[in-house]
């Protein structure tokens, strides 16, 4: 089958160099043709393409350059289809999987299971940044009945430079034998050096409890080649009830595992569940 470009490839020298590349055309319902040409050689047509005097846009999306005499009204559509084509050369996928016990498992400072907790989980990492996820937990039944917590999650991760990245995302917490728990929230943070500050976001929190955000910070730091230092400060702003969260946290690895012992407390430390002044030591394996 041979080639149809654009109108707009008039050259004959553009399209021997088009014919000799990745590209796909993507015709818009306003009659927009756009030609989506892969980062490394989409330059190369745009000055190509001005070289012989006509006008183009060109867009960076998702590591395609966009081409073309792209209207503002076309822009989503060349977004959702960058992001679709970013997707589909991106099939690798990175997974990985964890397993820890813990002396206990706090959330935000709240008891979650009065005493020992197997955890759990898998994620699959694409290379746009894309990642998907499950994570569970064993709970007291306080928390939930039948003692099961299981979590699903997807979000984004992405840099601006090397010091700066973010990551944005979706997780829905689950409690399999005892559903009237469950909850959803939206989440994200950004990283700048080893600060982190983030927020967590709901509409119909735990038991239908009603809306809560979630704010936090998190510094850490290496101490030396073996043992990391980690500082947490979160603050709960719920229908209810507000409270803060913190925590130090020292990390090392020996014999291929994971060693995180933690101080936790909370500013409810004379209230049931909530943390006061607890140490928690957390053993874990990577897979």
């Amino acid at each position: 089958m041979g080639h149809i470009f654009p109108n707009w490839c008039a050259s004959a020298y553009l399209r021997r160099f088009l014919r000799t590349n990745i590209w796909q055309k993507i015709e818009t319902k306003s009659k927009t043709t756009l030609l989506f040409v892969p980062s490394n050689v989409g330059m190369l047509v745009a000055k190509t393409y001005v070289k012989y005097k006509k006008m183009i846009r060109v867009f960076l999306l998702n590591n395609f350059y966009v081409l073309g005499d792209v209207p503002m009204k076309a822009l989503k559509t060349a977004i959702f289809a960058a992001t679709m084509m970013s997707g589909a050369t991106a099939m690798a996928a990175e997974v990985s999987g964890n397993v820890a016990i813990g002396s206990d498992y706090f959330f935000r400072g709240f008891d979650q299971s009065l005493g020992e907790a197997l955890s759990g989980g898998f994620d699959v990492g694409f290379e746009n940044g894309l990642y998907v996820g499950v994570w569970g937990s064993s709970v007291d039944d306080f928390t939930s009945t039948g003692g099961l917590e299981l979590d699903y999650y997807a979000g984004y991760g992405g840099s601006f430079s090397d010091s700066i990245s973010y990551d944005i995302g979706y997780i829905m917490y689950g409690y399999p034998n005892d559903t009237q728990w469950d909850f959803e929230e939206v989440y994200g943070s950004i990283s700048v050096s080893d600060f982190t500050v983030g927020f967590a976001t709901s509409s119909d929190w735990y038991g239908s409890s009603g809306d809560y955000d979630y704010f936090y910070g998190d510094y850490g730091m290496a101490l030396n080649d073996d043992f990391s230092l980690g500082f947490h400060y979160g603050a709960t702003r719920a229908d209810a009830g507000d409270y803060e969260d913190y925590s130090v946290s020292l990390s090392t690895e020996a014999a291929g595992l994971g060693f995180d012992l933690s101080w936790i407390s909370t500013s409810e430390s004379d209230t049931a569940y909530f943390a006061d002044n607890e140490f928690v030591l957390t053993i874990s394996k990577s897979l």
